[in-house]
């Protein structure tokens, strides 16, 4: 079962009508793969260990109980030296301005990526606030503060 909502997208000032809006591919995807709106034939060079920011061209109003998450699309991480650095990345409900993609380049060469490209997924993901409550004391557990491979590797 696939529950739908309903988030307005708004297409920017440099957002090519020739893209698709970010679609999910398959029946069963999670995600919809976001693009690279820099302009028809544009492409933009990520130096081998910057990080920039690449435009979507678009902006969202998502419902309040709700984000965007960003995420990296396992081709891209996979295929070449281009990760999503703050992943996921987190458009929340009250953020107005233009999604934007924070990439990488953690190889030894410079990489290209072009108008178009898909580059990274969205997923809209239920938000729970917490109410953190001060505490002299935590509860006892068999695993403690171990942590960081504590329990192994097999």
């Amino acid at each position: 079962m696939t529950n739908k909502v309903n988030v307005k997208v708004k297409k920017l000032a440099h957002f090519d009508n020739e893209l698709p809006l970010p679609n999910y591919e398959t029946e069963g995807a999670a995600g919809a793969d976001l693009r690279v709106s820099i302009g028809p034939g544009e492409s933009m060079i990520i130096k081998a260990g910057e990080r920039v920011l690449v435009p979507t061209g678009l902006s969202y109003e998502i419902p309040v109980g709700y984000e965007i998450q960003v995420r990296p699309r396992s081709g891209l991480s996979l295929k070449t030296n281009l990760l999503i650095v703050n992943s996921p990345g987190t458009i929340d409900s009250d953020y107005r301005g233009e999604l934007k993609v924070i990439i990488g380049n953690f190889g030894n060469d410079d990489a290209e990526i072009f108008h178009g490209d898909r580059v990274a997924q969205m997923v809209l993901a239920p938000v729970t606030q917490a109410v953190l409550i001060v505490a002299e004391d935590l509860s006892e557990t068999e695993r403690g503060a171990g942590g960081f491979g504590s329990t192994g590797v097999k």
